[in-house]
């Protein structure tokens, strides 16, 4: 096992261990610009759209393409946001950082720990996905051993550098992007030459012909709008790399402003240039609609192709989720706010420790893969659409906050702010109440909030009995810094 030594910096989590520099945490800045740019696009790509799309489309059939981009909206908001604070103060912890210096310590508490457990639900979900994925090619392979093979290697991958995490994600990344790019040319070229199988029926009248844009009505379309928050999961992973970018002024910035065209591209056009290929009433729950597409136009292996794509975005989110869960993990104990063990990096900066835990965690999903694999999956994903609301939710709480003391001068103003303020934050935030609202009134969606209760409670008790131990590590944050003089500011302010 790698060396590994504790940092026993202050309340900030820089090094004061007298350690090799790295990053202010402690972490090696070891994220070039490429490799942050692809985790941007890969973390707004994964099965949420390979998959889930298919039963959204028969739910809401054309309309869907409307509510993805509306979502997308309040999703740049909720980005751009986050970009303000992580030019203001770019640290790994990011939003539960931030939390606690806006909102207080139990509110930081309540999302490092949220989000913490979000991730290792959700690769749980993943792994269990891509067994499940490998299974089309190689039956015979049990679906718990196959899961428990990509835990270790994506946890082998993690546990050497964080460079070797980047390059990673970025070749998975890179596959989800090129196959999303194909579809809509294949796509495009059906509809404006004619040529396939598909030629002769594609038509951009499918968008409102086959029962109009919203055939089974607008309050049908909106219920599939905790369908598209789950697929947009992932966005908000770029603030937890910021304390490991090599230059995060620019890179951060640079790949947070490239969402809209994702958006886009991946998700609104893609959905759009499919149901012009093939009409809405084919659809079918359970059924990719990128497979769907593929067979009406008669690309050879095309479910074969979808499959490996489907494969390596669950793979990428797997490997996302434990990248960030060990930094969280870290962040938290560095705050106090969780097992000191957890501050612990091995001699190549990364948090070791705190990503084996959460991967042993993720390793019950293997279990219920052999203990039953048929229902495994739908297990273990009710928790993750609200977990990702929460966090949503607080940055752009944090981001309110932020701005009030920006304007009373208690804070320094960023250089990089978010178009609208705070009026856009407030209103981004009423967006994810009528989300949560939403998944309260569909039948099937409602089980993720059953669990809220318990779990607020077992943070409300690990929060007191923490608190009763180190007071100190609980007092709210004094990270707030006066308004630079004019000097100052124009020193330091970018482009």
């Amino acid at each position: 096992m790698t060396d590994v030594s504790d940092v026993t910096g202050g309340t900030d989590g820089r090094d004061g261990a007298g350690e090799a520099p790295a990053g202010d945490e402690g972490y090696a800045r070891g994220l070039g610009s490429r490799q942050i740019q692809m985790i941007a696009i890969g973390g707004a790509i994964g099965t949420g759209l390979f998959l889930g799309a298919g039963r959204a489309i028969h739910q809401a059939g054309p309309g869907l393409v409307l509510m993805y981009a509306v979502a997308g909206v309040a999703i740049f908001v909720i980005m751009r946001a986050l970009g303000e604070l992580l030019t203001y103060r770019p640290v790994s912890g990011s939003f539960a950082d931030y939390a606690r210096e806006f909102l207080g310590p139990f509110a930081g508490f309540v999302t490092g720990w949220t989000y913490w457990l979000m991730w290792v639900v959700t690769g749980m979900a993943e792994v269990t996905a891509a067994a499940t994925y490998l299974a089309y090619w190689w039956p015979w392979i049990p679906q718990w051993t196959a899961a428990l093979g990509f835990l270790v290697l994506l946890f082998a991958a993690n546990l050497i550098s964080v460079r070797l995490f980047g390059e990673v994600e970025f070749w998975l990344s890179m596959v989800k992007v090129t196959a999303i790019a194909g579809m809509i040319l294949i796509g495009v070229g059906v509809l404006t030459l004619g040529v396939s199988a598909a030629g002769d029926t594609a038509s951009v009248g499918h968008l409102w012909r086959d029962g109009g844009v919203f055939p089974n009505g607008v309050g049908s379309s909106l219920l599939t709008l905790q369908i598209v928050m789950f697929a947009y999961l992932a966005v908000e992973l770029v603030g937890v790399t910021a304390g490991e970018a090599e230059n995060p002024r620019e890179t951060l910035p640079k790949a947070i402003n490239t969402l809209p065209w994702r958006i886009g591209l991946f998700y609104v056009g893609a959905l759009a240039v499919i149901l012009c290929v093939v009409p809405w009433t084919e659809f079918r729950p359970g059924v990719s609609p990128f497979v769907a597409a593929f067979a009406r136009i008669g690309i050879p292996f095309g479910a074969g192709i979808v499959n490996f794509v489907v494969l390596t975005a669950a793979l990428s989110s797997c490997n996302s989720g434990m990248y960030s869960t060990g930094r969280m993990l870290r962040d938290l104990a560095v705050n106090g706010q969780g097992p000191r063990v957890f501050t612990r990096l091995t001699a190549r900066r990364t948090p070791a420790t705190g990503t084996l835990v959460s991967v042993a965690l993720m390793g019950t999903g293997v279990w219920l893969n052999y203990v039953d694999p048929a229902g495994a999956f739908t297990y273990i994903t009710a928790f993750a659409t609200v977990a990702a609301v929460w966090t949503w939710g607080v940055i752009l709480a944090s981001h309110i906050r932020y701005r009030a003391a920006v304007k009373d001068g208690r804070a320094a103003a960023a250089w990089f702010t978010a178009p609208g303020g705070a009026v856009a934050s407030w209103l981004a935030l009423a967006f994810l109440v009528l989300v949560l609202v939403l998944i309260g009134a569909d039948a099937d969606a409602r089980i993720s909030l059953y669990g809220v209760p318990l779990w607020l409670a077992l943070l409300g008790g690990g929060y007191a009995l923490l608190k009763r131990r180190n007071p100190a590590a609980f007092a709210r944050r004094a990270h707030l810094a006066p308004a630079p003089t004019p000097a100052a500011a124009t020193a330091t302010t970018g482009p």
